[in-house]
């Protein structure tokens, strides 16, 4: 039996999980009492470990397989592909790439063919004030809308773009270029069904450029709706970092957002893996009949990659 502690700490979603040191090997049982605790609430949080790079990867695995995040190269870890940096710390004396990630409400890598599934994320260094991350529950965003606009959603794509990323255009012109090539335009349905839980979650985020189908004239308002109604405080959770926490979030039915409220002179400093969903998309120029852009693979994005920091 599991000796795992489940507390929730939100309305909308987010649970403590205690009573395990996730430096160590993960038992089956609390392998098994996690992942229910990860489906129910959306949001776990493991306050007070210590996990080194390769450490988060031998528990992120236990979720599924691993993002290698070829789609964006530019602050993984130097000593593993699986592992992105999200700092604020300078990199070789130039801004970090991740400086500024996350700062719009978005689900990860919702812009690639494959989005992720579980992200973890942990905290080696926080601001004295401010640098939380909100997260607001999707399933609650699909499921008070009226049945009219569920039922006209339910038949919708939505056209999610990397350029949309807002901060984007700050990381220096080069790796913007390099980033809207590795992401070009993909297609998600609007609404998606969890596989384990069966409810229906929003799918939409402001990284969704249209509606396939509707003109961005058309679609912008109702993206806008959308995103509005989805981050309703009675929707959200928002976590406030302490060093030490690691939290695992369920990207398939949650949006979130990393607030930019703290002194950037302090350091936010953190490491990230992602689970590789069970959800592929399709890419906007294959559904159109033209040819897709090719994308970097292996060797080629690590020396397109130390090019662009040279």
């Amino acid at each position: 039996m599991s000796g795992i502690a489940v507390k929730p700490i939100g309305y909308a979603c987010g649970a403590s999980i205690e009573g395990v040191d996730l430096s160590k090997p993960l038992s089956r049982e609390d392998e098994r009492a996690i992942r229910a605790a990860w489906v129910e609430h959306l949001v776990v949080v493991f306050p007070k470990q210590q996990v080194a790079p390769g450490q988060l990867v031998d528990f992120s695995r236990h979720f599924g397989e691993l993002e290698d995040y070829a789609s964006q190269p530019f602050n993984r870890h130097p000593e593993n592909d699986e592992v992105m940096v999200i700092t604020n710390k300078r990199t070789n004396g130039k801004p970090s790439p991740t400086f500024n990630a996350g700062q719009n409400w978005h689900t990860d890598l919702s812009y690639t063919i494959r989005p992720a599934k579980a992200t973890t994320l942990f905290c080696i260094e926080k601001p004295s004030v401010g640098g939380d991350t909100m997260f607001a529950n999707m399933y609650l965003a699909y499921e008070t809308l009226s049945p009219k606009m569920q039922a006209f959603l339910d038949g919708l794509e939505g056209i999610h773009d990397a350029s949309l990323i807002q901060g984007l255009e700050k990381r220096g012109p080069e790796i913007v270029a390099e980033y809207k090539r590795l992401n070009p335009p993909v297609i998600h349905p609007a609404v998606r069904r969890h596989p384990d839980s069966g409810r229906k979650a929003l799918y939409v985020n402001e990284r969704v450029r249209q509606f396939v189908g509707l003109s961005e004239a058309e679609s912008k308002p109702l993206i806008r709706f959308l995103c509005d109604h989805a981050v309703l405080s009675r929707h959200v959770y928002r976590h406030y970092w302490s060093v030490g926490d690691l939290v695992m979030w369920d990207n398939r039915c949650l949006t979130h957002l990393a607030v930019g409220d703290y002194d950037p002179g302090e350091s936010r400093h953190m490491i990230r893996t992602s689970g590789k969903g069970d959800h592929y998309g399709r890419l906007v120029e294959e559904a159109q009949g033209t040819q897709a852009r090719p994308v970097l693979k292996g060797k080629e994005v690590a020396a397109a990659v130390d090019a662009l920091r040279d």
